[in-house]
């Protein structure tokens, strides 16, 4: 009787159940990786980019007819609310003021003009 010696290769089917291959990513693979992570991205972009300029213009125009005021030394926006609008409360009129001015505070200097909006100007 002779003997016969089999000799296997180790192979992936011969890896015990724990263990793992390392999975490498090349640089193709890296590529084609942050492509397709980045088209969601570039599509909302896009998105936000063609929808953010939706408003649209109605009929219903609101139209302020103004009066231009010179403030004098010592006057303030609350003594001018309290002079062209005696029967408002002074805060909703300077904000009006600020608003249609676009002002940056409720401060002003003497010489600056200033609008007043027609409603308070009577």
């Amino acid at each position: 009787m002779s003997t016969a010696a089999v000799t296997m290769t180790p192979s992936s089917f011969d890896m015990p159940a724990g263990a793992r291959t390392r999975l490498r990513l090349t640089r193709r693979g890296r590529a084609v990786l942050t492509t397709l992570a980045s088209v969601p991205l570039v599509i909302g972009a896009l998105l936000f980019a063609l929808n953010s300029g939706g408003a649209v213009a109605t009929g219903d125009q609101t139209h302020v007819t103004f009066q231009q005021v010179t403030v004098q030394s010592g006057q303030s926006l609350w003594s001018i609310a309290e002079k062209v609008a005696p029967g408002a409360d002074p805060r909703d009129v300077i904000a009006d003021i600020v608003s249609l001015n676009q002002l940056d505070s409720a401060v002003v200097s003497p010489g600056q003009r200033i609008a007043i909006p027609t409603q308070y100007s009577h």
